[in-house]
């Protein structure tokens, strides 16, 4: 690509994210490549003292390299936008205590509370399609040229929304996921990774992959058998429980980790249901780590990314975020896996849809690697869960009430009838701050005596969230 300037200017939006210092990592062991001249960290109001410290600690990452790199702070997205290269989003719509909401409300009906599955996914979606929408036309004004690279969950959705509704082609959306296993499972068969080559096709959160040796053999048997006694790389926030070896021999592709929530249903609504009458749900246990690293983060002495992070979930997302920037900046032609635009390469899904897939890296985009079609178990899993996301994101932005409900309907991990309603409405009564597309819904729902059961979400209600 093109920099019209001495160095690459690239934006953060969430900036005051924890993650941040990895990402700033990233950027420093890519230098080189990626000459950066201006880092711009951009968060909301009520992010102002995230923002303040984080952006404190990311210049003295950039003080104590040998860059001369200046980050900016603001709360103001287009002064931040303007002539910007890159573009990298990695927010969270009502931050943390949305999550919690998210997580209790399905929990207290008993069913899967989870980021980005589930009723809680769903409903991250509802508050995120519509700011994603509106920095997409910020920068078709301010930044007609730059890139989107999108971290921000339920990351498949969101990048599906900048594509097709926002109609910025310029995007790619992103997940540590699949780096997660590609950094774990060589060392489960005693192999250097840059040996085998990986495929991977799905959804985010919801792909499948295969694995071939450096002659073509496909090994991926080998890396199943070797799943249940070593480090599959399964993400620290999800609980490890082991697959049912009989499906996956049958598949002969390893799913993700995610894929716990769906075929080991049950386990992991006892799992959750644990954590939610004990310990808090997996949002609340977040918040605590997160508040630790950001007393860390106060440090005045701190200059690097501290190793409590990777608590967190978001282990290689730098490796992720900033190698998808260098690829393009480079026109590498490397394979990294990413969400972006079908084009054929599942043709069970419409060419438009939006699928994570093993993709060559250049200068003009992704590039999708054909997979072809998937058998039926798999097909029927895939298909039913893009009709979720469709659904989902064309409620978000309607705010059609109607279909939202035939998303939650959709939704595998959604009990079906009034349940469904029901958990529907209490968690858009609780996010009414967020949802205005909802307002006249919502009301109708006050108006109708839908409350909030879990205290919990009433206190955090009660304090503004």
């Amino acid at each position: 690509m093109k920099v019209k300037r001495d160095g690459i200017k690239i934006v953060t939006i969430g900036g005051g994210s924890s993650y941040t210092p990895e990402l700033m990592e990233g950027f420093i062991k890519r230098y080189e490549e990626c000459p950066i001249k201006e880092f711009w960290l951009v968060d909301v109001e009520e992010g102002k003292e995230k923002l303040e410290i984080v952006g404190q600690m990311a210049q003295r990452m950039w003080d104590a390299s040998p860059y001369d790199v200046k980050v900016y702070l603001t709360l103001d997205r287009r002064e931040a936008l303007i002539d910007a290269d890159f573009v990298t989003t990695q927010f969270r719509v009502g931050l943390l205590n949305a999550r919690i909401k998210d997580e209790r409300i399905p929990f207290s009906y008993g069913m899967l509370g989870q980021e980005t599955n589930g009723a809680g996914g769903m409903m991250k979606a509802f508050r995120t399609v519509p700011v994603i929408l509106d920095i997409v036309e910020d920068m078709k004004e301010l930044c007609p040229d730059a890139w989107l690279i999108n971290f921000t969950n339920p990351s498949g959705m969101i990048t599906e929304t900048v594509i097709k509704y926002g109609k910025w082609e310029k995007c790619i959306g992103l997940c540590n996921v699949p780096v997660n296993s590609m950094m774990k499972e060589p060392e489960m068969l005693s192999i250097n990774g840059e040996e085998l080559i990986y495929q991977f096709a799905g959804l985010n959160h919801f792909h499948w992959h295969k694995v071939f040796d450096k002659t073509g053999k496909d090994i991926t048997e080998d890396i199943i058998d070797a799943m249940y006694t070593k480090d599959d790389g399964t993400p620290t926030n999800i609980f490890k429980v082991d697959f049912v070896r009989e499906q996956l021999e049958q598949m002969k592709v390893i799913p993700c980790g995610y894929h716990r929530y769906y075929y080991l249903q049950d386990e992991m609504l006892k799992h959750g249901l644990e954590e939610y009458h004990g310990i808090g749900t997996r949002g609340e246990q977040v918040k605590k780590t997160e508040a630790e690293l950001f007393e860390l983060y106060k440090d005045p002495t701190l200059n690097y990314k501290p190793e409590q992070l990777t608590q967190r979930g978001g282990t290689y997302y730098s490796d992720a975020a900033c190698e998808c920037i260098n690829a393009i900046y480079n026109n590498k032609n490397i394979p990294m896996v990413v969400s972006t635009k079908n084009n054929g390469a599942l043709p069970d899904l419409d060419a438009d849809s939006i699928i994570e897939v093993t993709s060559y890296l250049t200068a003009k985009g992704a590039s999708p690697v054909a997979w072809g079609k998937l058998n039926s178990a798999e097909k029927g899993w895939l298909q039913v869960m893009k009709a979720m996301e469709e659904c989902t994101i064309e409620a978000a932005i309607t705010g059609d009430y109607g279909l939202a409900l035939q998303a939650f309907l959709l939704n595998p991990q959604v009990m079906g009838g009034n349940i469904a309603k029901q958990v529907l409405d209490e968690m858009l009564v609780a996010n009414e701050k967020y949802l205005p597309q909802f307002a006249k819904k919502i009301q109708e729902l006050k108006e109708a005596g839908v409350k909030v059961k879990d205290e919990k979400v009433q206190r955090l209600i009660a304090e503004g969230y």
